[in-house]
């Protein structure tokens, strides 16, 4: 699963081909979340600081998200995005 993004001790990642609707994972210690890039639904727990700096980073990046998600649809190679500062 490439990591697309790093902040705050949180890991951005992508899966390769992975299922609709558009959405990125992350990683926070021992806690994991995906996030709907269209919705910002989110599915898992996450402490909330953490959550609404995910959340946060997505509205700035949204479409850098969706062009992601369309490579990683092609198996290309995912672009990084700037963390969160």
């Amino acid at each position: 699963m490439p990591e697309i993004s790093r902040f705050l001790g949180i890991i951005i990642s992508m899966h390769y081909r992975d299922h609709n609707p558009p959405h990125f994972h992350a990683r926070f210690g021992n806690y994991k979340i995906s996030v709907d890039i269209g919705t910002g639904t989110v599915s898992g727990k996450f402490p909330k600081r953490a959550l609404n700096a995910v959340l946060d980073w997505r509205d700035l990046h949204k479409k850098e998200l969706l062009q992601d998600w369309e490579l990683a649809a092609l198996k290309k190679t995912l672009n990084k995005i700037k963390p969160l500062e």
